[in-house]
């Protein structure tokens, strides 16, 4: 995802758009089967909906213990108070009324043996094919001191929700004059360019609110995707109001204390006044008990059928699965989704699967009417996704009208996006 900006000199449009929601072609199911997903977000959802439409003789249930998904994309802008939570909130209703079976409780157990699904409330469900779409759970025993009850004064708003809400009435709070720190992971991680659209959104609303205010970024990594894009635009939009402290200048947070809300690094200690802390990543735990995730807390996939390595059977699409070059993202974990539908239909039928080719789009919006976006194209190879060619990027010296047109490109694909997994 991070090729140089010189190899693309493509300017995103409404292509990037239609590219980021490209729809395998789903073959129609011959034969009933039963196919189980656990998940109900991007990927999942996408997944349910393609297996029911390829054909009403297949039996999809969808496992999604929240009534209501509240969507990741766009909420830094509810962080900022630019947007309503409400705006990102979706149910599964139209799902059920295409024919899929929505149970609203938690998965607790898988036995690929038996090939059954355990709920919540002690039932049973057997499956043909079980597709897991678990999203991100968080590895906390990679940050000393962080916990749930540490995220309660130090919030993630890592799975947007409650903790989004929690973040933006700290900065509400905040004395002018005040630092926000948020703390970013090294990768793999949730939507790697999202801590730094997170970034800018804050100085955004810290400039119109509270001027004498900063944000300072401690991160684990040296660079990080569209960092041009960005660091133009802080820039040209925020001065000096946004420090980042990167790896090799000792950004790297190793432990918090959130009794004092002190974040540790390598080569000092920060006592913010609004600490974002966003701790390391690993596969929901369904996927853990499973037995899907190897020793990187991550899903080894076969990516031509989206197949566990480890278990047969089995799926993992999204977040949760090791995707190697496709990023963890809303537009990736859709069009996964919509593929691995395509290849157990065809594994159903007992026809042999083509590999796919996969789209992910990213757009950041770093100040309202100023946004930006990178597309890329993915294919398997070996074991992994790899970047292929036919991806854009945004140009980095683009006049403010580009900036604008990106940033209204975003709400559209956000709205279609949504609407085609949710609505």
């Amino acid at each position: 995802m991070n090729a140089p900006v010189t190899r693309r000199n493509a300017v995103l449009g409404i292509a990037v758009a239609a590219t980021s929601l490209a729809t395998p072609s789903i073959l129609h199911a011959q034969s009933a089967g039963r196919v189980v997903v656990v998940g109900g977000g991007f990927g999942g959802a996408a997944c349910a909906r393609a297996l029911k439409r390829a054909g009403a003789n297949l039996r999809v249930t969808l496992i999604e213990p929240n009534k209501v998904f509240t969507a990741c994309p766009f909420s830094n802008e509810v962080i900022a108070g630019l947007r309503d939570i409400e705006l990102q909130q979706f149910g599964y209703d139209k799902l059920a009324s295409e024919g899929i079976t929505v149970i609203g409780l938690a998965a607790t157990k898988i036995e690929p043996q038996r090939r059954t699904v355990t709920t919540a409330d002690g039932a049973e469900l057997a499956y043909d094919r079980l597709v897991l779409s678990p999203g991100i759970d968080f590895h906390f025993e990679g940050l000393p001191g962080y916990d749930d009850a540490a995220s309660e004064k130090m919030p993630h708003a890592w799975k947007a929700g409650a903790q989004t809400l929690l973040l933006r009435r700290q900065l509400e709070a905040m004395e002018d004059g005040g630092t926000v720190a948020i703390a970013v992971p090294a990768n793999p991680s949730r939507c790697p360019p999202a801590p730094y659209e997170r970034a800018s959104l804050i100085a955004h609303y810290l400039k119109t609110r509270k001027p004498r205010s900063k944000v300072l970024i401690l991160d684990a990594k040296d660079g990080f995707s569209q960092q041009r894009l960005f660091e133009k635009a802080w820039k040209e939009l925020y001065g000096d109001m946004i420090e980042r402290v990167a790896l090799s200048q000792g950004g790297r947070v190793t432990s918090v204390d959130p009794a004092t809300r002190t974040i540790v690094t390598e080569f000092g200690n920060y006592t913010p006044d609004v600490a974002n802390v966003i701790p390391p990543q690993r596969a929901g735990r369904i996927a853990e008990i499973a037995g899907a995730t190897d020793t990187t807390g991550w899903c080894p996939i076969n990516p031509v059928t989206f197949e566990s390595q480890l278990v047969k059977s089995l799926h993992v699409i999204g977040d949760a699965c090791l995707g190697g070059g496709i990023p963890k993202s809303a537009s990736a974990a859709s069009s996964q989704g919509k593929a691995c539908a395509n290849a157990i239909i065809g594994m159903l039928a007992g026809r042999a699967v083509e590999a796919p080719r996969l789209t992910g789009v990213c757009y950041n919006t770093v100040a309202p009417g100023y946004g930006f976006s990178l597309a890329g194209n993915y294919q398997p190879r070996g074991d992994i996704f790899a970047e292929v060619e036919g991806g854009a990027t945004s140009p980095v010296d683009a006049p403010r009208e580009l900036r604008a047109r990106e940033a209204a490109e975003a709400e559209r694909w956000f709205q279609t996006i949504t609407a085609d997994t949710f609505g």
